[in-house]
């Protein structure tokens, strides 16, 4: 394996992928001028068959669910073992998908879990959940509109959308919800 390239952003991680061919790209979550599933989207807009696997400071509760359906390959924590992300990376490149015993399990009792026992972002979809993530980090409907390239009313239905999912009546109480839930920093 060689490491050919690395970006210090989402935009720039964008940019190395617009200009060269990559086997696989390692994404974390938290970058500094977007977040992993803003970049894991654009990146799929992209190359949908590129390989994105996710190596995060996240557990995997917290995310992994959503950047799946997203479309990443694979989902693994900075904490894991080094030999796991050989394995990952070996695996997404082969084409196949790779989640921890630790997923795994989240995943299971996910889809055995009635829906009132589901965490309350497990209910989003894909869309909603960066809306979600985007508005508990407070940013403005606007700006929202504006990263993602849809209409402030399209932002604005979303939002409408996870709050009655999630019950909430607030960008407050949707805030509260993502720091409660480690969703946010």
């Amino acid at each position: 394996m060689v490491v050919e390239g690395e970006a210090d952003s989402g935009s720039q991680a964008i940019s190395m992928i617009r200009d060269a061919h990559w086997d696989i790209v390692i994404l974390d979550v938290s970058m500094p001028d977007q977040n992993g599933v803003d970049t894991l989207r654009r990146i799929k807009n992209l190359q949908p068959q590129l390989p994105v696997l996710i190596l995060s400071g996240f557990s995997e509760n917290q995310y992994a669910v959503n950047l799946l359906r997203a479309g990443a390959s694979g989902y693994l924590s900075k904490d894991g073992d080094s030999r796991d992300l050989i394995t990952a990376i070996r695996m997404v490149v082969q084409g196949g998908k790779y989640v921890t015993p630790a997923l795994t399990e989240i995943l299971v009792n996910d889809l055995a879990a009635r829906q009132e026992e589901r965490p309350l972002h497990s209910l989003l979809s894909e869309r909603e959940f960066q809306v979600f993530c985007h508005l508990a980090s407070a940013i403005g409907v606007s700006q929202i509109a504006q990263k993602l390239g849809l209409s402030v009313k399209t932002v604005s239905t979303y939002r409408t959308r996870a709050l009655e999912k999630m019950k909430l009546t607030s960008n407050a109480e949707l805030t509260q919800y993502a720091v409660r839930h480690r969703l946010i920093d």
